[in-house]
């Protein structure tokens, strides 16, 4: 009988995982195949099931197994990886970090700006059971639900592992570093208790979220839902790259997606400078390339405060505390109350917006609560049917009615210094 598939935090497929089945009545071993599949010689119901595989954390859990219901089971590679929760706090609030180790790791808290500042060592972290620095994932599509790291195995309220955030607002990154040298950063969005300059900033972490895949899904690929099976080769199965006359976006509804999840996609390397080339494809358009605006307002003495996006949606910014709001790279995902919110403040109370990135406010996503979204993604043909010029354009207007501009495929991939042709407005 098929019990189920295994794959890895990416959502494919691991061959020759080690399986241990066992209830009262039976105990067997079976391994799965180069497919994922998991096959075994069982009646259905309840067993233990445990899992090992060679360069990925093992696992044990408690698993009805049904024949018209295969489980998905989900294992996690030995890497250095981690993220604060929540990812994004005002002044004197804490967060809890949660790190994923193999090994003992020392953990600093620093602030991005035009330097980078050391604000103070964590310390060094490890237990006395054996590897108890290593997280797990849980199985299914946990894209929805988040990784929940931190909640299996910290019952005791002394294992808890929280940090307040320093008074200044600003991108703040929290750098990781195991014995062996191994390094991983994760940022975490630090707001005022209370609007302290003239300017807000929105830092784009709704974007962030939406191209993050840690679990295998994103906005990106398989943005509707899983498909059945774990992928084997991508460039082969997915139709993405199989169909010529493929669509991204061509569904009515689409799959959450959690905020718990760490983002390998802002992980800036332990070397790496301000005034240095963005390098990598996600890095040019995400946190660390939102870092080089922060540090540029900070070279010129345009004092700031810092905003995540999700704070603004849930009114923890007012703007009318503020004269200017600046949005950078890539604020691709808004809310529809983001949208109108600002374009009310501008229109009606004169706030001052400077959109100064690309593909912005294209698509309208909606919050479910404050670490789940689900984007609004429509039909791309009802889309270009219907002559709407962006997804955001599908359920609420055009987007050029608040920025000026909307986003064009023939501007893919092309670059352009930005001119003042007419200052005295500002």
């Amino acid at each position: 009988m098929l019990i189920g598939y295994v794959s890895d935090e990416r959502y494919i497929a691991l061959h020759d995982v080690q399986f241990e089945i066992a209830n009262e009545n039976l105990h067997i071993e079976t391994r799965s195949r180069a497919t994922g599949e998991v096959f075994a010689d069982i009646p259905p119901g309840p067993y233990t099931v445990t899992l090992q595989k060679e360069g990925f954390g093992p696992k044990r859990g408690q698993i009805n197994i049904h024949p018209e219901r295969p489980h998905h089971f989900r294992l996690l590679a030995h890497q250095l990886l981690g993220y604060a929760w929540p990812k994004w706090v005002q002044a004197g609030e804490q967060s809890e970090f949660r790190v994923h180790a193999l090994e003992a790791y020392r953990l600093d808290l620093w602030r991005y700006g035009w330097e980078k500042e050391h604000i103070r060592p964590l310390g060094w972290f490890d237990e006395h059971g054996p590897r108890a620095t290593m997280q797990i994932t849980p199985d299914g599509d946990y894209t929805q639900t988040g990784v929940m790291w931190n909640k299996f195995g910290y019952t005791s309220p002394s294992h808890k592992q929280f940090v307040t955030a320093p008074e200044r607002s600003g991108l703040y990154y929290f750098h990781t570093k195991g014995e062996s040298g191994a390094f991983f950063s994760f940022p975490w969005i630090v707001a005022p208790a209370a609007p302290s300059a003239d300017i807000a900033v929105l830092a784009a972490n709704i974007n962030w979220n939406a191209y993050n895949n840690f679990g295998g899904r994103s906005n990106y690929i398989h943005p509707d839902c899983f498909p059945p099976t774990p992928t084997i080769n991508a460039r082969l199965e997915l139709k993405r790259y199989t169909d010529p006359e493929h669509i991204n976006y061509d569904a009515e509804d689409y799959a959450p997606l959690s905020f718990d999840r760490p983002e390998p996609i802002n992980h800036i390397p332990e070397d790496v400078e301000i005034t240095d080339p963005i390098a990598g494809r996600a890095a040019c358009h995400v946190a660390p390339a939102e870092w080089r605006f922060l540090g540029w307002l900070e070279r010129e003495g345009y004092p700031y405060d810092l905003y995540a996006e999700t704070q603004f949606h849930f009114d923890q910014l007012d703007l009318d505390q503020y004269k200017i709001l600046i949005t950078t790279t890539h604020p691709e995902y808004w809310s529809r109350k983001m949208y109108y919110d600002v374009k009310a403040w501008v229109r009606e109370r004169g706030g001052k917006f400077m959109y100064l990135g690309g593909n912005g406010l294209n698509c309208e996503v909606e919050l479910l609560d404050e670490q789940t979204m689900k984007v609004k993604n429509g039909d791309g043909r009802v889309q270009r049917a219907e002559g709407h010029e962006s997804r955001f354009h599908q359920y609420n207007e055009s987007e050029a009615n608040l920025l000026g501009v909307v986003f064009t495929h023939p501007g893919i991939m092309t670059a352009a210094p930005y001119q003042v042709l007419a200052a005295d407005h500002w």
